[in-house]
């Protein structure tokens, strides 16, 4: 495993509690920062997946 996936994973966490507390305050803009977050850290996850199976690690 590496960086890029656990990275990605601190991003996509970091998204959802953005999104949780848009949604709570009723803040669109905090909503869609959280979104574009969580997005970008699925992403860096993909983007770890696949150097991982380039190397032929797991």
């Amino acid at each position: 495993m590496n960086t890029d996936r656990i990275v990605g994973a601190g991003k996509e966490l970091k998204g959802e509690a953005k999104k949780q507390a848009g949604d709570l305050t009723g803040n669109p803009e905090l909503k869609d920062e959280g979104r574009a977050d969580k997005a970008e850290g699925k992403v860096d996850k993909v983007v770890g997946k696949v150097k991982d199976i380039l190397r032929g690690d797991k």
